[in-house]
């Protein structure tokens, strides 16, 4: 009986229709504007709506789709759809489609010699090289910066050739783990780390590309314990750092804008230290200390960064699961937004008034961090399986993101891939990206409890080179970054 209700039901559903207007907002695939709604049957799921539209387009070739209502992506039949919401199908829906998604196919590794804690891109299409100061930056010279639980930097060409290495801390270098780092510039880095300083570079190649050399530029101290996090503003020639001692660290990158440095920080003020600072005498890097230090956590700071569109707002996530927003240039608290977990990484979204937070707890909260915002997470993003260190934006999306996991893994999500359930908006990974380190030992995922061995500690997505995560595996990986997700005007 049960199964002739089904029958009937399926029945129904193939006869019944709905008029839809299927629309797209990417020109070279648009239907003409004189294409009115058209009759469906709501059975149809995305691969029929695809031969539909393929053909409507005359298409020689046909191209893959997905389609969107109201801002979320299909992922049942419309007449599932439509009862989900409580639609009529007496009204006319508007879908949206777009390119169907392409695999983040993996490009290159490179070879580490110890674990890579922090990762960064230089190209004609990232943010350091908006702001040169003068230098010249072509297409084809994209570098990769690193840093490396050594305390070393490094700079690679996508040929996986190191061009250059920091110097040691004998000769002026971190004196412990770094565990962030960030092109400021074609001829300029700032790194930081766990020997609780941060320091500018100056990176400059020999004729041809073929060498570099990175030269300390500015040491600069406040914190009183690790820096966990770095945020670069070139234009304004300021960075965030977030430390272990529950502060905020606001800096210049012009030593001559900044203070000096509080020699109790000093290492000279160290009976330990003295003797080795007097014995390195070829190093006189200058010493600086911070605009200002922000104190309102009650825990180590995790993440700092700026706001995405205002540069003189900021932004932290601490393991006192709180999010705070600050006004940089009064150094005051603007806001705290507390959740139920520790976070540990951060990420602005400013096209959506969004901030993403990756959480000890295996996910990613979204917050409207706006003083109008009712609730504090407006939606999570669930399907890591431990804790979630770092974000970074999708170049060519509003909607994307991708974070790095201790589970191992990259996750691409488009916070339009929705669900809801008991919890509310539920994000869906579109893609996940295992260490290539893995298929190359032969090892599978499973028998790696929580990511041991390959834990993913950072990921960065540029325009131009893709993605390009970095960890426990001594990796560098770069995987393709463009049309892994469809963007939206």
């Amino acid at each position: 009986m049960s199964e002739d209700l089904a029958t009937s039901a399926a029945a129904e559903s193939a006869l019944r229709q709905v008029r839809v207007q299927l629309i797209s907002q990417q020109e070279d695939i648009a239907l003409p504007e004189s294409t009115g709604p058209i009759l469906v049957p709501t059975g149809l799921r995305r691969y029929a709506l695809s031969t539909l539209v393929n053909n409507l387009l005359s298409s020689e070739k046909p191209i893959p789709f997905e389609f969107l209502i109201n801002g979320t992506f299909l992922r049942t039949s419309i007449d599932e759809y439509l009862v989900d919401n409580g639609i009529s199908a007496e009204t006319t829906l508007e879908i949206e489609y777009v390119r169907a998604l392409i695999p983040p196919l993996h490009i290159a590794s490179f070879q580490h010699d110890d674990w890579v804690s922090a990762t960064d891109v230089l190209s004609t299409t990232s943010p350091a090289a908006s702001w040169a100061s003068g230098a010249t930056f072509t297409k084809g010279q994209e570098r990769i910066l690193s840093g490396s639980y050594d305390g070393l930097l490094r700079i690679w060409n996508m040929s996986s050739e190191t061009l250059a290495t920091s110097p040691a801390a004998a000769e002026g270098g971190h004196t412990a783990s770094i565990r962030a780092a960030k092109f400021v510039s074609p001829n300029q880095i700032a790194s930081a780390g766990l020997d609780r300083t941060v320091r500018l570079w100056k990176y400059t190649e020999g004729e041809g590309g073929f060498t570099g050399k990175i030269s300390p530029q500015l040491e600069l101290y406040g914190h009183k314990a690790g820096i966990e996090s770095l945020a670069v503003h070139a234009k304004s020639n300021r960075l965030l750092t977030g430390s272990a001692d529950n502060t905020v660290g606001f800096w210049s990158t012009k030593k001559a804008d900044s203070p000096a440095a509080p020699e109790s920080l000093l290492p000279s003020s160290n009976a330990r230290n003295t003797k080795r600072r007097k014995l390195n005498t070829s190093v006189t890097t200058p010493q600086r200390g911070p605009l200002t230090l922000l104190s309102a956590h009650t825990a180590p700071v995790s993440a700092a960064i700026f706001d995405g569109k205002d540069a003189t707002v900021g932004y932290s996530a601490s393991w006192d699961h709180s999010l705070r927003t600050w006004d940089l240039v009064t150094g005051s608290l603007v806001d705290t937004r507390t959740t139920s977990h520790s976070l540990l990484s951060l990420e602005h979204l400013p096209e959506l008034s969004l901030l993403a937070a990756g959480t000890a707890a295996r996910h990613i909260t979204l917050i409207d961090p706006r003083a109008s915002a009712t609730t504090v997470a407006a939606m999570t993003l669930r399907g890591h399986t431990n804790a979630v260190v770092s974000l970074a934006r999708d170049p060519h999306s509003t909607y994307g993101l991708i974070s790095g996991s201790h589970d191992g893994t990259c996750r691409i999500w488009d916070i339009r891939s929705t669900k809801t359930d008991k919890e509310g908006v539920v994000g869906e990974s579109v893609y996940s990206i295992t260490r290539k380190s893995l298929e190359e030992e032969g090892k599978s995922d499973s028998k790696r409890v929580g990511g041991e061995g390959v834990k993913v500690f950072s990921v960065c997505w540029d325009k131009t080179v893709g993605i390009v995560s970095a960890g426990e595996d001594k990796r560098i990986q770069i995987n393709r970054g463009e049309g892994v997700l469809s963007s939206k005007a």
